[in-house]
């Protein structure tokens, strides 16, 4: 009995799986790719420059004598600009949201006609590809200086990426609660309210949250061009050559953003 179970497990045990030709040609064909890629595109960075850190030393020890002295003198001036830029953020993250639920539902290929999709993902494509810092020149232009052009160029930049993740979010829902709904009679508004809106929410806050996060970088960059906030304070130190308040507003900017992590990650476990 025994001497028979032998064959028998040994026959039982599969072979290690082995990896085509085919599969290894286009592994060699991809990474070779990458790999040659960077070499090429050494000299167009202008890595073979990477001695100037060293030979600059002495430019880089006065600017980084001056950022380790910060000078908080204008601390409220500081402190009242980084307030305007989160609030910058939040409206602009707040709207975006808004745009982007529509959007992102009309973009999902499980639950939207073929007509609607692509449309809408060309306007998505458009919104993500244009960069916040050109959007935000057109609404000073638009709208004249202040945190408005900022706003509204926020909203924009961030309805096309938010619109992207909602429509993949509902891209990969499972079937089953919809067509329980649709089962019962339900309309197709009832379907997305019932079916689908439940399954994708815990995702939809918490890629919101990221991009609040993100966005209120974003507004203080958006200040270099006079669209509000913190950002025309560092670009007007900067101009002067005051880099111990460069450094103070630096250190403002970090603490207002760890401040902004703390708290969506309480949001996340509150709402998740």
């Amino acid at each position: 009995m025994s001497a028979a179970a032998g064959p028998i497990r040994d026959a039982g045990v599969p072979s290690p799986p082995r990896r085509g030709l085919v599969a290894w040609a286009m592994d060699v064909l991809i990474w070779g790719g990458v790999a040659a890629l960077l070499v090429w595109s050494v000299e167009a960075v202008d890595l073979g420059n990477l001695s100037r850190l060293v030979t600059n030393s002495a430019n880089i020890r006065t600017f980084a004598a001056d950022l380790l002295r910060p000078d908080f003198s204008d601390w409220r001036l500081f402190v009242e600009k980084m307030w305007e830029t989160v609030q910058i953020a939040l409206w602009g993250t707040f709207l975006a949201v808004f745009l982007g639920i529509p959007m992102g539902l009309a973009a999902a290929r499980n639950i939207a006609p073929v007509w609607l999709v692509q449309p809408v993902r060309w306007v998505m494509n458009l919104l993500r590809s244009v960069p916040d810092l050109v959007m935000g020149l057109l609404f000073v232009v638009a709208v004249g200086l202040g945190p408005l052009a900022g706003v509204l160029a926020i909203t924009l930049n961030t309805a096309g990426v938010l619109a992207k993740l909602f429509s993949e979010a509902v891209e990969s829902i499972d079937k089953g609660p919809v067509e329980g709904v649709r089962a019962t009679g339900g309309s197709r508004l009832q379907e997305i309210v019932w079916g689908v809106i439940p399954q994708v929410a815990p995702l939809w806050t918490s890629f919101a949250l990221y991009r609040f996060e993100s966005n209120s970088r974003s507004a203080t960059v958006l200040g270099l061009i006079g669209a509000g906030g913190i950002g025309q304070v560092l670009f007007d130190r900067m101009n002067a050559f005051d880099f111990r308040a460069v450094s103070a507003v630096v250190i403002v900017v970090v603490i207002a953003v760890t401040l902004i992590d703390l708290l969506s990650q309480a949001m996340r476990k509150r709402l998740l």
